[in-house]
């Protein structure tokens, strides 16, 4: 179960904080709806509890807070907003790179994707995704794990009746089988039937925390739906009867041809028409909201507008209820005194605690003997709890049963981090693309310096004029570094475990393992490219090896390496990819000459003999001439480029580890 206690936001200035003292709880095996119009703060709970925002208040899940658990994403599912990736990746491998970080058998992915329906888009990139796909995508992403507990933000925004239906019913299935369900919205009539309890907030507070029995009977109006091409001469006779009569009765115009009537019934309001020859197209019953105006149901809205055979617009369309009677629509009263009596007949059927509109399709899907007409009338006025919201919305089609739990490994793996950034680094073109740009780049610059001449052979192969501050290769290296995180940031793919990407050393590890290969491989490849290109532009005068090419190989190594680190610490601090490229850009341009400054020109010569001291002090033999290769790394480190960045990298990762240890302190 969810347990939130005191959840305050921290405010900023003079504005009030978007949640302000907020506890509730959400039980195992129950559905639970957080109820608010926008602006209420359900978005700011749910990013409170989950620690993915700075506030006050704890929120415990079967007992723990989240920072205490080891895998958070195996205890919680979370979907917030938009599915989190890459538009560029495949929806099989988004998935499979999340199995990886999450410690899961890569099956279950296609086992998540047979659940969700998506077996034949799993090859299908994330940006070509529709909107209820994107939505099942999400919810295949919070199951992957097989959390106990599933925190959904909005989860039905922008989804059709029938994807509505299907994803509420998958909630339902999860809490069936022990699971705790959390999920926001701003319909009324969504969350008392979706859900079997509805916490509602208002400006940030706590109003009311109901069953959704309770909820329906209390909270939810019932009201008369109304469609005529008369709608302003009716509403102005139901308001002059009303008032000849003394009676609470309000009219509503909803727009167009479209009136909502609180305080009567149908036959009151039929018999009002009738007599006065107001033709209608349809009567029916409905369960408002909390006043006038009330939405629809996710979806209702667009397929009302986009079915010809409903012709209307608004919420006449079938509907779910809240706690009382189902929709009854009003079969077309025909003009004129002398219409036929029982024009309110109702055009509607009722399943369990959907609506559905009659028509020969819907009849002819329906199973026999599961629904019966209703009629509207008079008694009908005091029957309004007749439905209970608890009972599970039918699903449109048969739906497809969760797989069994699956048996995550006791012991993390220590190849877990890196199969994930792995997966994650080759899911997408980006960085084969950025490789092949530097590699074009550097061979022309290549064979446009020594075109021009005067510029020595080691910059020559490097590709690296001397008006610029880092060669091609060391800026491609350090965007690829910077990607590691900032596409994480951009498209947070471990929403759950301790912020939008987890402050672990496991995976800063692999992240700097995996750039320090990609920056070798892209060394090695530009040096090779350029001295082909030169080769066969200007001839074998221009790529032999040079005398010290050692020393020259360490430093151009640890060049490009080291801007792919400051690039991946860089992007983990400031949480962007262009932070990350601009530290690494700042190392040649600011952080270069403050080091010449503090260490003057005399560093080289004292910093010469140092392996020499070393074994005089600590009477240290350097097996297979380690002293040559020790000398080589001082010879890199001694330089200002190579002190600069061994500087720069000590503070970012100094930087990075007291973020981590604040992290887990909160």
């Amino acid at each position: 179960m969810i347990q939130a206690f005191g959840l305050t936001s921290n405010s900023r200035k003079d504005f009030p904080p978007a949640v302000d003292d907020v506890s509730f709880e959400a039980r195992a095996g129950r559905v639970t709806a957080l109820l608010g119009a926008t602006g209420a703060g359900k978005t700011t709970a749910l990013r409170l509890m989950l620690e993915l925002q700075q506030g006050r208040g704890l929120t415990y899940f079967r007992g723990r807070p989240l920072h205490r658990i080891a895998h958070p994403s195996r205890e919680v599912g979370v979907l917030m907003g938009d599915v989190p990736g890459h538009p560029a990746r495949t929806v099989r491998g988004h998935l499979r790179m999340l199995c990886a970080a999450a410690g899961v058998p890569v099956r279950r992915a296609d086992e998540v994707l047979e659940v969700v329906g998506l077996v034949s888009l799993r090859d299908e990139r994330l940006g070509t995704l529709s909107r209820g796909m994107d939505r099942r995508l999400g919810l295949a992403c919070a199951l992957l794990p097989e959390p106990h507990t599933l925190v959904l933000d909005d989860p039905a925004d922008g989804l059709s009746t029938r994807e509505s239906h299907w994803l509420h019913g998958m909630l339902r299935a999860h809490a069936a089988r022990g699971g705790s369900v959390l999920f926001t919205t701003s319909e009324p009539k969504e969350a008392a039937c979706a859900s079997d309890h509805v916490i509602t907030l208002d400006q940030g507070r706590l109003v009311a925390d109901q069953e959704a029995t309770e909820f329906a009977r209390t909270r939810l109006r019932p009201r008369v739906a109304v469609r005529t091409p008369h709608a302003a001469r009716l509403a102005a006779l139901l308001a002059k009867e009303a008032r000849t009569a003394h009676r609470s009765v309000e009219v509503v115009r909803e727009g167009g041809n479209r009136l909502s009537v609180y305080g009567s019934t149908c036959a009151d309001v039929g018999e009002t028409a009738f007599r006065h020859g107001v033709l209608v197209h349809q009567l029916a019953d409905e369960i408002g909201d909390m006043g006038p105006g009330a939405g629809l149901f996710p979806g209702e809205a667009a397929e009302a507008a986009e079915d010809p055979r409903a012709g209307v617009t608004g919420s006449e369309t079938g509907e779910f209820l809240g706690d009382g009677a189902p929709g009854v629509a009003a079969s077309e009263m025909p003009g004129g005194p002398g219409a036929h009596d029982d024009f309110a007949q109702s055009g509607s059927h009722m399943h369990g605690a959907q609506v559905v509109p009659a028509d020969p399709k819907a009849d002819a899907d329906r199973a026999p003997g599961s629904s019966r007409d209703t009629h509207s009338g008079p008694a009908e006025e005091s029957d309004h709890a007749a439905l209970s919201p608890t009972a599970a919305p039918r699903a449109p089609g048969p739906l497809a049963p969760l797989p069994p739990p699956i048996s995550v490994r006791s012991a993390p793996s220590p190849l877990r981090p890196l199969r994930y950034e792995l997966r994650r680094a080759a899911g997408i073109g980006t960085g084969f693309l950025t490789g092949a740009a530097v590699l074009v780049t550097s061979a022309l610059t290549a064979v446009l310096l020594a075109r021009i001449g005067h510029t020595p052979q080691a910059r020559l192969l490097a590709a690296w004029p001397r008006e610029l501050p880092l060669p091609p290769a060391a800026l491609g290296a350090g965007l690829l570094g910077a990607l590691a995180f900032g596409d994480e940031f951009r498209h947070p793919a471990l929403a759950a475990d301790r912020g939008t990407v987890p402050r672990r050393l496991g995976l800063l590890t692999a992240k700097l393992v995996v750039a320090a290969v990609t920056a070798l491989a892209l060394a090695i490849l530009v040096v090779g490219c350029d001295a082909e290109v030169l080769y066969l532009v200007y001839g074998r005068e221009l790529t032999e090896v040079p005398a010290d090419w050692f020393s020259l190989s360490a430093s151009w190594f640890g060049l490009v390496v080291g801007c792919a680190w400051a690039g991946v610490l860089a992007a983990g601090i400031f949480r962007s990819t262009t932070a990350g490229l601009a530290a690494v850009v700042a190392v040649p341009i600011l952080v270069v000459p403050l080091v010449r400054k503090a260490l003057g020109e005399g560093s080289v010569r004292a910093a010469a003999g140092l392996p020499a001291r070393l074994r005089e002090v600590l009477l240290l033999q350097w097996p297979f001439g380690g002293e040559r290769y020790l000398a080589g790394v001082v010879r890199v480190v001694a330089q200002p480029v190579g002190g600069a960045l061994t500087l720069s990298l000590t503070a970012l990762l100094c930087a990075y580890l007291l973020t981590a240890l604040r992290s887990r302190v909160r």
